[in-house]
């Protein structure tokens, strides 16, 4: 049994593999500090094995990757009920918000949004919304089917730079505008019988207030069809994708992270308690709301050090590129961006050398790493097991001074500072493309539990690396968004988001040897003159 009287938001997120939601509780007072109650959690391999998906997709041989849209509803479903069961006192809730997968869109059919207005408290929501979405299936981000597509546009368009210029991104497969374009393509019925196209947080979002809810600029910076700098809706763009068709009415009005939709729906307050009073805020995406999860202010940037290292943090200004990762607009400060880029040989490569080269044994790599010297002594590794991303290629390459050499003209002891030194400069490099002015990385995910390989991270960008794990960052985030959310209703302004969550917060904090820093500083032309080099060949 739950017992608590204090106040309460709610923090969903609708990810690949599982439905969460966290509690957080506090004092309404602005600047007190609010503490993670508890959380839930849905699975839907485990919990929903009748969809039959696994990792929460289902694939088929092109690329196309979806997930049921009826599955989230009936998670949303089981959750809220297991909140109920254990004695969860949904009047506390003052406020919630919903972090979805980015990209990832559902389709509605016409006549939909009447029906949500009207929904019968005695029943769940699936039996009621089995038969409203002109397309069971919703694309996600894994799918890559849309190759073709993003040629098309860029061309359109004028180029990947120009698409980069005004959306944030080149054209990725995964973006929403061509799966949209896809489906158009294929199913042309299908969008025609279609009254609203949310992406999966404004859907979630949709669920709490039983109306459309509005897309917020962050979420929308993962689509490829909006202005990041307006805000607005790319005519051209969503021309291409439906022609003949309003794409701007189906994808709706475009609202700041912060905004309330409305109060939570008649339905919610009848069967499941929660108060009239209960706001519902403007869903965004889980890349942003993670940043909100960790508080990352201007000065700030964290990298995963995970299977792959991501880097991302906000920035004040867009500095869109073709070749480096993607700018998105931030969910915390509205004239604010979010800059992101993802490297697939992380933790995995690093593994590799270790495998190769210290006897398979982090202890050991450790203490070659303490023992070895900044710059490794003028030599320069390119380790890519994995095809990259940025840039787009695959293998191992060695050089000493300006000459490639053979893998065993190395030591051990070259390639494990290698390895390490080579990730973190190619870092560096995007960090700079993006714009980021640091004063402090956060380091998250395995690889931060490695002191050795964060003393390195500290001296490449020179600033000090501070370490902290947030669990479930993505629903943290947004229950804090929903807190903020909260405090700019009840103010009637746009109340500064570090004020109501304050700074960012670590366990240990690393300091950058400054010495260290100037050699990596001098390292970095012949660097990406030799990363050039490769892309080249």
């Amino acid at each position: 049994m739950i017992r608590m009287s204090s106040s309460v938001v709610l923090g969903f997120d609708l990810s690949t593999q599982s439905l969460s939601v966290l509690i957080l509780s506090g004092q309404a007072e602005l600047g007190k500090k609010w503490e993670t109650e508890r959380e839930y959690s849905i699975n839907y391999d485990t919990d929903l094995p009748e969809y039959k998906t696994k990792g929460g997709v289902l694939r088929a041989g092109d690329g196309t990757v979806t997930s049921p849209t009826i599955m989230w509803v009936e998670a949303l479903d089981i959750v809220l009920t297991r909140m109920k069961e254990d004695g969860f006192d949904f009047s506390r809730v003052v406020a919630i918000s919903v972090s979805g997968q980015q990209h990832g869109s559902v389709y509605w059919k016409k006549g939909s949004e009447s029906l949500l207005s009207k929904l019968d408290s005695s029943s769940s929501l699936r039996s009621q919304l089995k038969d409203t979405f002109s397309r069971e299936q919703s694309p996600v981000w894994m799918d890559s089917s849309t190759h073709h597509i993003c040629q098309e546009i860029e061309e359109l368009m004028g180029g990947s730079q120009k698409v980069s210029s005004l959306t944030g991104s080149c054209c990725f497969e995964r973006f929403t505008i061509h799966q949209i374009a896809k489906i158009f393509r294929e199913d042309k019925q299908a969008i025609e019988n279609t009254e609203r196209i949310s992406l999966v947080s404004s859907f979630l979002t949709s669920l709490f207030a039983s109306r459309y809810a509005p897309i917020d600029p962050a979420d929308g910076s993962g689509m490829n069809a909006m202005n990041i700098v307006t805000k607005k809706w790319i005519p051209e763009i969503l021309e291409y994708a439906t022609p003949g068709i309003d794409l701007g009415s189906l994808l709706g009005d475009i609202r700041e992270s912060y905004e309330t939709v409305d109060n939570v729906s008649e339905y919610m307050q009848a069967r499941y308690n929660f108060s009239p009073s209960c706001l519902v805020i403007v869903g965004s995406g889980d890349n942003p709301c993670t940043m909100a999860g960790l508080k990352l202010h201007i000065g700030d940037m964290a990298v995963s050090l995970g299977t792959s290292d991501t880097l991302f943090g906000p920035i004040e200004s867009v500095v869109p590129s073709q070749n480096v990762g993607s700018m998105m607009c931030s969910p915390l400060v509205p004239n604010q961006f979010m800059g992101m880029v993802c490297m697939k040989n992380g933790s995995f490569t690093r593994q590799e050398i270790r495998d190769k080269f210290a006897y398979g044994d982090w202890k050991t790599f450790s203490e070659i790493l303490s023992k070895t010297q900044p710059g490794n002594d003028g030599k320069i590794g390119f380790y890519f097991l994995e095809r990259e991303i940025v840039p787009f290629v695959k293998g191992f390459h060695y050089f000493s001074v300006d000459k490639e050499v053979q893998e065993s003209d190395w030591s051990p002891e070259a390639h494990v500072r290698g390895v390490v030194e080579s990730q973190f400069l190619l870092i560096y490099l995007h960090s700079r493309t993006l714009g980021f002015n640091l004063k402090g990385i956060l380091a998250t995910g395995g690889g931060s539990k490695n002191e050795e390989i964060l003393k390195v991270l500290s001296n490449v960008f020179g600033v000090p690396v501070m370490v902290g794990e947030v669990a479930k960052s993505a629903a943290l985030g947004s229950a804090y968004r929903a807190l903020h959310g909260y405090y700019c209703h009840r103010e009637q302004t746009l109340v500064p988001f570090s004020t109501v969550v304050g700074d960012l917060e670590f366990t240990r904090k690393i300091e950058p040897d400054h010495e260290a820093h100037k050699v990596y500083l001098g390292m970095l032309d012949r660097y990406s003159h030799l990363l050039q080099e490769i892309v080249e060949k």
